[in-house]
């Protein structure tokens, strides 16, 4: 079976990151796997035997989401988008794919409908003749709320005109989709909650006290992405002498997209016990000897956090509209399992403060209470909906939603 599976990361790594896990499953099932990849490229993502297809590279202007830079560091005009479009449309004609899987669209990524909405008319015709490519959106448990509500109903329509799933990656019982989408019941049918994805590209989750390659016992300091990351890392610098972990080792762990300028003033600046390096593949091993993280809020860096079963103090991101984070990283600190500073009073005072708090709690019992089979569930679902086709079938051909 030929999978198909567009996913665009713009800011941070996080979007890719959880596409190569799903990709890498599904192509160690036996399944064809090609990653249509929007983003900038990002050395050492594990795609496993999945083949990575890049597109003309996108990333945004700013915080909020609505400019779209090429890959040359101009707006994307209409002539890119043209291009991209069409690169993505010949990708799939030769591929002839079995499932065409989107990653967040249509609920999140809107400034792409260029591209993804003459894919899915594509998939919708060829579905009319010959029953397949089924379509399938791939997305978190928790997206950023929209201020306006119409937003919410064009997803909807989206998903009942072209989708015959929407694989949700996490646990109902720890967060239900409608806490951010407030139709889901209107689409209930669709939806199917995979569980947690987890890396596993590195082998088991590795767990503390575990050799950890350079992390033993360490205070793990990492950025995700890295674009909006430096002032944490900042801060954990400054907070370090702070801490009643003064005199252990630090590693800062920079996201290949902070600015080198950046990059080489935290490294200028580190004193000795403090290493400041790019990311790394070991990440999860590093996390399963170290005494502490100290991280950002995104989904997959909380959930290798949590996998680790280390003490973690977490910064949600919330520039912009983002609200994703925040959330997530509120309903963990609320059963104890991480402790929480919120970005807007981000200082080495508060590091220094929720690191000494939270070495006061006992050690978090980490994923155990929740399911963390996402990987081999998409597997599952993927298979079983290619063979025995969709419950939720799309209403058919009908005027598309103004979007």
């Amino acid at each position: 079976m030929i999978v198909l599976f567009h996913v665009q990361h713009l800011l941070g790594i996080g979007h890719l990151t959880r596409t190569a896990t799903l990709a890498r499953a599904l192509a160690g099932d036996g399944f064809e796997v090609t990653v249509a990849s929007g983003g900038e490229p990002v050395p050492g993502i594990d795609f496993g035997r999945a083949r990575l297809a890049q597109l003309p590279a996108a990333r945004v202007a700013d915080r909020r989401f609505k400019q779209l830079i090429d890959e040359h560091g101009s707006p994307a005009g209409d002539a890119w988008k043209a291009r991209r479009r069409d690169r993505l449309l010949t990708l799939y004609e030769e591929l002839r794919p079995d499932v065409v899987v989107t990653e967040l669209f249509p609920f999140g990524r809107r400034q792409l409908r260029f591209e993804l909405l003459p894919l899915l008319d594509r998939c919708a015709e060829e579905r009319a003749r010959r029953g397949r490519p089924r379509i399938v959106c791939s997305v978190r448990d928790i997206l950023v709320e929209s201020p306006k509500p119409e937003r919410n109903r064009e997803m909807l329509e989206l998903v009942r005109r072209y989708y015959d799933r929407v694989l949700v990656h996490g646990d109902p019982r720890f967060v239900t989709f409608d806490a951010t989408f407030p139709h889901a019941a209107e689409i209930a049918d669709r939806i199917a909650y995979t569980g947690y994805v987890v890396a596993r590209s590195d082998g088991p989750p590795a767990r503390p006290g575990r050799d950890a390659a350079g992390g033993e016992g360490e205070v793990i300091v990492s950025a995700g992405g890295g674009a909006v990351g430096g002032r944490l890392l900042e801060a954990a610098l400054a907070a370090r002498p702070l801490t009643r972990l003064a005199d252990l080792g630090w590693r800062l762990l920079a996201g290949a997209n902070l600015p080198e300028s950046e990059f080489r003033s935290l490294a200028s600046r580190a004193p000795d016990g403090v290493v400041v390096e790019r990311f790394r593949p070991d990440f999860r091993t590093l996390l399963g000897g170290a005494r502490l993280s100290i991280s950002q809020g995104g989904y997959n860096t909380l959930m290798e956090v949590l996998d680790a079963g280390v003490r973690a103090v977490v910064v949600p991101y919330a520039g912009g509209l983002e609200s994703e984070q925040t959330l997530r990283a509120n309903l963990l600190a609320a059963q104890g399992l991480i402790e929480v500073v919120g970005e807007d009073r981000l200082d080495a005072r508060s590091i220094a403060g929720a690191v000494d708090q939270v070495l006061r709690k006992p050690q978090p019992a980490g994923l155990a209470r929740v399911d963390t089979s996402g990987d081999t569930a998409t597997v599952r679902t993927l298979r079983e909906l290619v063979r025995r086709g969709g419950a939720g079938t799309p209403s058919g051909p009908r005027p598309r939603p103004s979007v």
